[in-house]
Formats: C-alpha cells, sequence, structure tokens
C-alpha cells in the first residue's frame, strides 16, 4: 500500500463534509458559486472512488483492502476502522456517483422554495453518511455514519416536499429512530457478550461464542433495525408516503442508496456476525420478503401516482434482494447484492424521469398523463427503457437481480426447510408477472395515445443538457451489467462466500 492508500477511504467519507463547509461560506446570493463547490466536491469524491475500483484487488475481494484501524473513543474500545471488500465496494461507487448525477441533475431542477445551497449542502451530509456507512468496520463507527444520513433527509422532504411533507418526514424520521434504538441496543450486547469490542472482523471471527438463545434476541435488535431501513413488509409504510412528498433528487439518493443501508447491514453485521441466529430467522425473513414481494405489486397496481406507483415497486424488489439474503447460500447473496446495485440504478433513473414528467405536466396523476411519446419522444423511450429494467427483462441490469434471488430459493443452505423456500420461490416468481403487469400499465397510460385535452396546445420540451448528462450513465450502466453481470460478480464473490462460510463452520 502507497501513502495515499491510508488516505483514500477517509478521503471518500470526508470529502463532501468538507465541501459542504466550504458552500457554507458562500454567499446565498452566489448561486453559481454553491454549484461549483458541490460540483467540484463530488466530483472529486468520485475521484477517489475511480482511484479505489483501480486500485481493488480483485483477487482477493474477501480481504479488507484499503483498511485504517486507529484509535478513537478508548474508553468503550471502539475504534476508527474503516475498510472495503468486495460487497462493499459496488455500493460505494454507486453512492458516489449517484449523488454526482444528482448534483448535475439539480442544476436546473431546484425545488421550491428556491434555496439551493441549503439543499446541496445537505446532500454533501448526506454523502458522507452513505460512503461512512459502507467503509465502516466498527458498529459504533457504522452506527453514527447510518445515523448521520437521518437528519439531511429529513429536512430534504420536510422543507422542499410535497404537499403532505412535514406528515411524511416525520414519520420517515420516528420510524428510522426506532429501528435504530432497537439496533444501538443490540451493538451493546454484542460487546457485552463477545469481549469488549466493536470490531466488526472481531466479532465475525467471534461468531460461535453467544449462546443462541441470546444470539436470536440479538438479531432480532438488529432485525428491526435494518428491516425499517429496507423497508420490508409490514414496516414499509414510511416510504411510499417519503417517496410521494419528497423533492426529485430526494428520492433518487433514497431509492438508489438509502435504502441500501438496510440490506448492507444484514450482509456485512447480522448474518455473519449472528450465524445460528440467521438460520432460525431465515424462514421469517423469507415469510416476510415474499408477502413484501406480492403487496408491493399489488399495491402499484392500485396507484394513481406515478411516484407512487414507483415507490410500491422499491417495497417489491427489496423482498427480492432480501428474499435472496434469506437463502443464507453464497449464490443468494451474490444475487442479493447485485439487485442492490440493479435497483439503485433502474429506480433511481424512474424517479429522475418522474420527477421530470411533472416538472413538466404539473401533475403525476396518470389519469391525466398521456403521450409522452408524442410531446416529448426522448423521456417517453427513456421511460420505457427503465420500466423494461424494471420488470427484469433479459439483457437488462433488473434480470440478474430478480432472476438469481428466485433461483436460489430452490436450493436454500443446508438446515432449512427446502420446501417452504421452493414455495417462496413460486410465490416471488409469480411477482415478477405482477410486476410486468403494473410496469406496462404505467408507461400504457403515461406514454402511449394522444396527449390530453389539457395539455394538447401545450408546449413540452424534451430532454434538457443536465438531464442529459445526469441520465446517460446511469442507462449505460443498466445495459452493461445487464449484458456483462460476470463484471459485478467477479467483484462481489470472493466477499459473499467468506460471508457463507461463517454458515458452515456454524455447523452448516
Amino acid at each position: 500500500m502507497n501513502a495515499f492508500d491510508h488516505w483514500a477511504l477517509s478521503l471518500a467519507v470526508f470529502i463532501p463534509l468538507v465541501g459542504a463547509a466550504v458552500a457554507m461560506l458562500v454567499p446565498r446570493a452566489n448561486e453559481l458559486g454553491v454549484k461549483v463547490v458541490a460540483l467540484l466536491t463530488t466530483l472529486a469524491t468520485l475521484g477517489v472512488g475511480v482511484y479505489l475500483v483501480a486500485r481493488f484487488d480483485y483477487d482477493k475481494t474477501h480481504a479488507l483492502q484499503f483498511q485504517v484501524d486507529r484509535s478513537w473513543i478508548d474508553v468503550i474500545n471502539s475504534r476508527f476502522h474503516v475498510g472495503i471488500d468486495g460487497i462493499s465496494l459496488p455500493l460505494l461507487a454507486l453512492s458516489m456517483l449517484i449523488t454526482v448525477l444528482c448534483v448535475i441533475y439539480s442544476w436546473d431542477h431546484f425545488p421550491e422554495p428556491h434555496n439551493p445551497k441549503a439543499f446541496l449542502i445537505l446532500m454533501l451530509v448526506l454523502e458522507t453518511g452513505m460512503n461512512g456507512t459502507f467503509v465502516s468496520q466498527d458498529l459504533i463507527l457504522f452506527f453514527v455514519f447510518f445515523e448521520l444520513v437521518l437528519l439531511p433527509m429529513y429536512f430534504m422532504i420536510g422543507v422542499w416536499g410535497g404537499p403532505n411533507r412535514q406528515y411524511a418526514s416525520i414519520k420517515f424520521f420516528l420510524f428510522t429512530l426506532f429501528g435504530s434504538a432497537l439496533m444501538i441496543l443490540s451493538f451493546l450486547a454484542l460487546y457485552f457478550k463477545a469481549g469488549n469490542t466493536f470490531d466488526i472482523p472481531t466479532l465475525i471471527n467471534q461468531a460461535g461464542s453467544i449462546p443462541h438463545g441470546t444470539q436470536l434476541l440479538i438479531f432480532g435488535g438488529l432485525f428491526m433495525g435494518f428491516a425499517i431501513k429496507v423497508p420490508m413488509f409490514p414496516f414499509h409504510t414510511w416510504l411510499p408516503d417519503a417517496h410521494t412528498e419528497a423533492p426529485t433528487v430526494g428520492s433518487v439518493i433514497l431509492a438508489a442508496i438509502l435504502l441500501k443501508l438496510g440490506t448492507y447491514g444484514f450482509v456485512r453485521i447480522a448474518l455473519p456476525v449472528l450465524p445460528e441466529a440467521a438460520k432460525s430467522w431465515a424462514p421469517y425473513i423469507g415469510l416476510l420478503a415474499v408477502i413484501g414481494i406480492i403487496y408491493g405489486a399489488l399495491g402499484c397496481l392500485a396507484q394513481k401516482d406515478l411516484k407512487r406507483l414507483i415507490a410500491f415497486s422499491s417495497v417489491a424488489h427489496m423482498g427480492f434482494v432480501m428474499l435472496g439474503i434469506s437463502t443464507l447460500t453464497s449464490f443468494g447473496i451474490n444475487a442479493a447484492v447485485f439487485g442492490m446495485v440493479a435497483h439503485g440504478l433502474i429506480t433511481g433513473m424512474l424517479f429522475f424521469v418522474a420527477g421530470s414528467i411533472q416538472e413538466r405536466y404539473k401533475t403525476r396523476d396518470m389519469a391525466r398523463l398521456g403521450g409522452l411519446l408524442v410531446q416529448a419522444p426522448r423521456l417517453g423511450w427513456i421511460l420505457g427503457f427503465c420500466a423494461m429494467a424494471s420488470l427484469g427483462l433479459p439483457g437488462l441490469a433488473g434480470f440478474w437481480g430478480e432472476f438469481p434471488a428466485i433461483l436460489s430459493s430452490y436450493s436454500p443452505a443446508l438446515g432449512l426447510n427446502l420446501a417452504l423456500f421452493r414455495v417462496f420461490m413460486v410465490i416471488a416468481a409469480v411477482g415478477t408477472v405482477l410486476a410486468a403487469g403494473y410496469l406496462l400499465w404505467m408507461f400504457q397510460r403515461t406514454a402511449f395515445g394522444e396527449p390530453k385535452d389539457e395539455f394538447k396546445d401545450a408546449h413540452i420540451h424534451d430532454l434538457h443538457g443536465p438531464e442529459y448528462l445526469a441520465w446517460t450513465p446511469l442507462l449505460l450502466l443498466i445495459l452493461a451489467l445487464g449484458i456483462a453481470p460476470g463484471v459485478l460478480f467477479h467483484v462481489t464473490d470472493g466477499a459473499v462466500h467468506a460471508v457463507s462460510q461463517v454458515f458452515a463452520a456454524a455447523g452448516g
């Protein structure tokens, strides 16, 4: 490791925070100055991300790389321990990319009240929290970054959101905070039961030392903290409200990155640290996952609001991710990590497009929309492309998030009920049919036919420059990962295999 490697992860986490501090010094009247600071900050962070991707040793994806392990809070033996492996790297890179694209998209899309300075500062603080969560290897450090994203998103929804923004922002905050309270209790229990350490790799090495009954209770607390963030059924009710009221960029960050903090928490902490409890909980996680798949799909079919439909589709898609995780196999967890990245790219794009449609038509009511392919053909075709990717069309990224997750349910880890998981597989497969139904129905109502009378004579402009710049990387990645999924599976496989081996060591 060269000298820069020791600094790389710290820079990836704290450059956005420094950028936020610099943006605070720029006068609010200097709108261009604030935008430039935010753009340069996110580009510099992405530059560090490109360096990490280039320098990463892909023959050792199971090992922590770019590690920093320094003294931090000695009185509770908590350390500033960061590092990335094959599971963290794709999600960290996704977080960096999405934030840059959100800044670019915002260039001429700032929501009311028009305050670019505050909006961009919140976005930079959010990036610090997201990046920090993906690199943390200490439970207290993980918790600090996991919670850091709460306040910026609360303000983003509560200040720049829609008519019911205050209700949605408080609901989001309280739900997540409740889960976090149970999660920190579980972290403290792990600390006292596993040798007074918060170090995640050390806790994984001591995985079998905690009695089974205690593991079950601790896993329950972690499950609540992470399941609410995902969100899994029945803890999902905050998500449609938050997405519906959030500004476009808030919805994109929420869907693309924040939901992944929950699923990542399962893979990084809950499963490898408490393998015996994970086996006991796995059937219940699988059951809630498939209920979420069907419920989310049926919820989509009942929606009239375009953003609310996409929000319910997130409940269904995260169900596929959690189904893969519940199999406790390297195949299933690999599918889950791929599903996280694919969902981030595809649903992030869908929210971008929904925001642009709302900006042009001043409505998201699908009954009033129509004729998008006539009035703004490029926008219409991009919506169609993203709908096809979201329903799992082979050749696009969404397929490799859903199909392997369903397939993994055919042969779950040893010790799990084979017949039960095969029932889950059939139910999840039905979910893909429903997904095709609601997404094609949404696309047909929004894009086909002639424009409604109220918009017939309206000038609906097609894509802007910032939209081209912000969307092109996402569309190319959706296509590239659909054609060559092995690129991502090669990165994740070693690290996922290391997680699944913990179950073999815990008694297969």
